[in-house]
C-alpha cells in the first residue's frame, strides 16, 4: 500500500523544504500523483519520495538539475513504473 502526502508530509518525510519541492514541481522533476478537486491540494506518494532520495543522492554526486533532469527519464521506482 502506498502512502499519500500533502506537499508539507513529503518535506517532514524527505527532508527537503516545501519551497524547494514547488521549486522542483516547477522544473518538473518531480509531479502530483492527483489533486483535490475541492481544495486543489496537491497529493503525492512514494514513488515522489524515492524520486527526491534518488535527487538527493544525485546532487551529492557534484550533478547539476539539468543533468539531473536528464539522468531521471530512466529512473524507475518499482517494477515497471517510469517516472
Amino acid at each position: 500500500m502506498k502512502n499519500i502526502y500533502l506537499i508539507r508530509d513529503l518535506a517532514q518525510v524527505t527532508g527537503y523544504s516545501v519551497d524547494t519541492l514547488k521549486f522542483y514541481l516547477k522544473i518538473k522533476l518531480i509531479k502530483e500523483v492527483n489533486r483535490g478537486i475541492e481544495t486543489n491540494f496537491r497529493f503525492f506518494d512514494d514513488s515522489t519520495a524515492e524520486r527526491l532520495k534518488h535527487i538527493r543522492d544525485l546532487r551529492k554526486e557534484g550533478k547539476s538539475l539539468e543533468q539531473i533532469k536528464s539522468e531521471l527519464v530512466n529512473f524507475r521506482v518499482g517494477e515497471d513504473e517510469l517516472l
